[in-house]
C-alpha cells in the first residue's frame, strides 16, 4: 500500500460500555485509534423516509490494517461521522483493510 493513497487523517470511534448513576446506559464514543485513510465516496441515494428527506452516502475507507474493527464503530473526518456497517476480512498477506461505511442526513 503506497503512503500517498492514505489522504485522509480520521478517528475510529467505538461505542462505550458506560452508565449513569442510576444504572442507565450513556451513549458515549470513545477513541480507538487516528489514522491516514484512502476515503471513497462510492454512491449517493436520496429517499423520503416518514414525510422527511434522508440522503445516504455510502463510502469506502481504507486504512493499514488492523483487527480490532468491528461493525457498529464509527469513523470521523473533519464534520463527518460514518457509520461502520461492515469490515471486510483482510487476506493473510494484505497490507489494508477497508470499511463499509454510511453517512445519513
Amino acid at each position: 500500500m503506497q503512503a500517498g493513497q492514505l489522504s485522509t487523517r480520521i478517528t475510529i470511534q467505538r461505542l462505550s460500555g458506560a452508565s449513569d448513576e442510576l444504572g442507565q446506559p450513556i451513549k458515549t464514543w470513545v477513541d480507538v485509534a487516528t489514522v491516514w485513510a484512502d476515503v471513497r465516496h462510492l454512491s449517493g441515494v436520496a429517499a423520503i423516509k416518514a414525510g422527511g428527506e434522508v440522503s445516504v452516502i455510502k463510502a469506502s475507507v481504507r486504512i493499514r490494517r488492523r483487527d480490532d474493527l468491528v461493525a457498529g464503530m464509527r469513523v470521523v473526518s473533519g464534520s463527518t461521522v460514518y457509520d461502520v456497517e461492515a469490515v471486510m476480512p483482510a487476506a493473510a498477506r494484505q497490507a489494508h483493510t477497508d470499511l463499509v461505511c454510511k453517512v445519513v442526513t
